[in-house]
């Protein structure tokens, strides 16, 4: 899928919007590293292509994913994890690009968690269609360190709620650029993506990425 990955220009001033406590979704902070970033992406996607994982319960997820960095995310029939070796090719992850750990690590400066150094990078591949149930992130180690969650490609309905399933969610539109932060209070709160629409974004196509970035070691 590297043929995907091109060049991006910078259009926009990053601005702030707090979204829940803890929780801050920073507008265009991205935008100066897509160029490094989608063509690392498409180096990252040629050693540990995406795939469609397998719940516990033995359902696809709609959902393509990869990982990079020191442990990737994985689900499977033994549950949910992290694990240094992709099992697809018996191989360690790709290592993490260091334009990723800057852009994490600045986007958690600028939402109120200095130091957060990731050594983990979920990548998700939406087509249209698909989506991301609610759900928490609750397999790292250490839940003192935030979540960055990066939006190429494709607008998105960000859902966030609060601790507890029953808790009311609010919706926020995600663009080209995005990222947003949330820890502290909020860490565990639970999240998804709502079904992707139909569209066609001008650098790649009809397709959305997502990078999401943890400490999960």
């Amino acid at each position: 899928m590297s043929d995907l990955f091109t060049a991006a220009s910078v259009t926009e001033e990053p601005r702030n919007e707090a979204i829940a406590p803890g929780a801050v979704l920073l507008h265009s902070l991205a935008l100066p590293f897509v160029d490094e970033v989608i063509a690392a992406l498409g180096d990252i996607t040629a050693e540990a292509p995406f795939r469609h994982m397998t719940t516990p319960w033995g359902a696809a997820m709609s959902v393509a994913m990869t990982n990079c960095g020191d442990a990737g995310w994985l689900t499977d029939r033994a549950g949910y994890r992290y694990d240094r070796v992709d099992p697809e090719t018996g191989q360690p992850w790709p290592a993490m690009p260091e334009c990723f750990r800057e852009l994490a690590s600045r986007a958690a400066d600028r939402a109120g968690y200095p130091g957060f150094v990731p050594d983990a990078c979920l990548i998700n591949h939406y087509a249209p269609g698909t989506r991301l149930t609610l759900h928490q992130d609750r397999d790292e180690r250490d839940y003192g360190h935030p979540i960055v969650s990066v939006s190429l490609g494709l607008p998105a309905t960000f859902q966030f709620g609060g601790p507890k399933r029953r808790d009311p969610v609010r919706s926020f539109l995600v663009r080209h650029g995005d990222v947003l932060v949330w820890g502290g209070v909020s860490r565990l709160a639970y999240h998804g993506v709502a079904e992707l629409k139909l569209g066609e974004h001008p650098l790649l196509g009809n397709q959305r990425i997502n990078l999401t970035f943890r400490r999960a070691l």
